[in-house]
């Protein structure tokens, strides 16, 4: 099956939309909906790999804005930002994936999501496009190792691969508690 990028969530939406109509007919060169489940993902780069987060963990991407620092914060999180009156915590995904520190500039993206007990914040390099993969494209974390942390499962590219991060196993269970012990302190 050919993928074309979605570059937005309406565009998602809308290619949603598209094969819900298509289903249960066949398309000419297309093959059957039917037996086909699309995972859709948001790609973002740090230096120059790429990772993932599924789309529906995702509540919007923005240019980064200032962050301010959250003192008794666990190592990983860099600090906090208002969105919307809303105060978000802002982790460090370079710290927990081991890549070199990076100074953040005005290019840099900030990508919103929400884990089952938070909303964070992570800032990537750049955000490329959403893009939709047929179930059986993706390779699970278990299966190419198991004990994998942070990461569900990759996507098999002809030029490099895409590591599918598990944003709801970013945070440990002991940094999770001094965050919320800092966050209260606000």
């Amino acid at each position: 099956m050919q993928r074309r990028p979605l570059r937005s969530a309406s565009d998602v939406r809308s290619h949603r939309v598209g094969i819900a109509h298509q289903k249960g007919r066949g398309v000419a060169g297309m093959g059957d909906f039917r037996m086909q489940n699309i995972t859709y993902l948001l790609i973002f780069t740090l230096d120059d790999r790429r990772f993932a987060l599924p789309v529906s963990s995702v509540d919007r991407v923005f240019p980064v804005v200032e962050i301010t620092p959250l003192p008794k914060a666990p190592d990983i999180v860099v600090g906090i930002v208002n969105v919307q009156g809303r105060v978000i915590p802002v982790v460090n995904i370079r710290m927990r994936f081991s890549i070199p520190e990076k100074e953040i500039s005005i290019n840099n993206k900030l990508i919103i999501a929400h884990t089952s007990r938070r909303e964070v914040g992570i800032i990537v390099d750049a955000v490329s496009n959403v893009e939709g993969y047929p179930e059986k494209e993706i390779i699970t974390a278990e299966n190419i190792l198991s004990g994998i942390e942070y990461i569900v499962g990759v996507v098999k590219l002809e030029n490099g691969i895409i590591l599918i991060h598990d944003i709801d196993r970013f945070l440990s269970i002991e940094e999770e508690k001094r965050l919320d012990d800092a966050v209260k302190m606000v």
